[in-house]
């Protein structure tokens, strides 16, 4: 047990690990801007009065990429029970028509930098005059920043020393999840994770089992996700561990896969194909209201009577578990006990501080993306 949201079933090999717990007394010692993000004293940095205004706006357009949008998008997602507010992510160029709507709404634009390429033509074709706009973004000179003065928009300012994929509890996640009439403060449990020695000992276990996997040349870190409303989760995770990770030829290649759905596509291979996976499940215990129709069950089948949908998801999760620690597969697995801001919150530490753990480990900067930019610089050398 993690906490008491989270169960975690770490790796069944036990790797000594004082070298990560040297690199984690550094991470808390130096405290970086990231480090202090997850802290519940972190100052954000927006006025009340930006919430109580955009609050009266019943429809947000976020336009943003990568981690500037995929943490407020992974809330929404998860959270979805808890909120009332219709919000939009706009995440990607498409060449389809856009789906303007006709109502009185807000676009929320975040950018680090204020150049994204993506974001600045999206926003361009979305905004609309009668729109509401709010911008976040760096505290300086940039597209963002001229367009929201020509707009007479107000605008958030982005941590300069937090990159998008580090964002989630800065103003870039928490401003959207007070916005969705979110509990922010039930995010930040990091000062009571610090002190938990369950947590602590879980996570630096898990980054030295996860290096021993890495040094057999099991390089494909496959997450088989049981839970629908999780799928933003991954995919956050997704860029963070790529983004982060892959650099001087070193690096996890994270793969996300819907559960039980890929037990009828990739499972066959995840089983009995090549050995350099290793996997991550995870189950969220949900009450869930879609039921087994007795009146319509074949005797064949009356195993499934009075079982709702949750059930038979939570029986296919350890059935596959159970067949993975058979075959000696390595995986380990994340139960979540409650849907709600704490258990995101403390996955979102966690996973942030195992991500660092492993840069610092692999010898890499776990806080940026030089190849990506350079893509970025070709992409404006064609367009100009």
């Amino acid at each position: 047990m993690l906490t008491k949201s989270l169960k975690f079933e770490n790796f069944e090999k036990r790797n000594k690990s004082p070298q990560i717990k040297n690199y984690l007394k550094d991470i808390l010692k130096k405290n970086n801007e990231v480090i202090k993000s997850l802290h519940p004293d972190y100052i954000l940095s927006y006025p009340k009065k930006i919430i109580s205004k955009a609050k009266k706006i019943d429809e947000v357009q976020l336009i943003g990429m990568g981690g500037s949008i995929l943490g407020a998008k992974t809330i929404y997602n998860f959270l979805s029970h808890k909120i009332k507010k219709k919000f939009l992510f706009i995440d990607n160029i498409t060449t389809g028509n856009f789906k303007i709507s006709s109502k009185k709404k807000l676009n929320l634009v975040i950018s680090k930098s204020g150049n994204t390429l993506e974001t600045i033509t999206n926003a361009n074709i979305l905004i609309k005059k009668k729109d509401k706009n709010l911008f976040i973004t760096e505290n300086k000179k940039n597209y963002l920043t001229n367009l929201a003065k020509k707009l007479k928009a107000d605008v958030v300012h982005h941590n300069d020393f937090i990159g998008g994929r580090y964002s989630v509890l800065s103003e870039v996640g928490m401003l959207p999840a007070e916005l969705m009439g979110l509990k922010i403060n039930k995010f930040k449990k990091f000062n009571n994770l610090i002190k938990n020695k369950s947590f602590l000992n879980s996570l630096v276990l898990n980054v030295a089992n996860t290096l021993n996997l890495i040094k057999k040349k099991k390089f494909n870190s496959i997450i088989l996700n049981y839970d629908e409303k999780a799928a933003d989760l991954f995919y956050w995770y997704q860029q963070l561990i790529a983004e982060s990770l892959g650099k001087k030829n070193k690096g996890i290649l994270p793969v996300v896969s819907l559960m039980p759905r890929d037990n009828h596509s990739l499972m066959q291979l995840y089983l009995d194909g090549f050995k350099n996976n290793f996997f991550t499940f995870f189950f969220v215990k949900d009450s869930s209201k879609n039921k087994i129709n007795n009146l319509n069950l074949l005797e064949s089948h009356f195993f499934l009577k009075g079982k709702n949908l949750n059930n038979i998801l939570e029986a296919q999760y350890l059935a596959t578990k159970k067949i993975f620690r058979k075959n000696k597969i390595p995986f380990r697995s994340f139960y979540i006990n409650k849907r709600d801001e704490e258990a995101l919150g403390e996955l979102f530490t966690f996973f942030i501080l195992e991500t660092i753990l492993l840069g610092m480990a692999l010898k890499v900067n776990p806080y940026n993306q030089p190849a990506v930019e350079l893509i970025k610089k070709e992409t404006s050398k064609i367009l100009r």
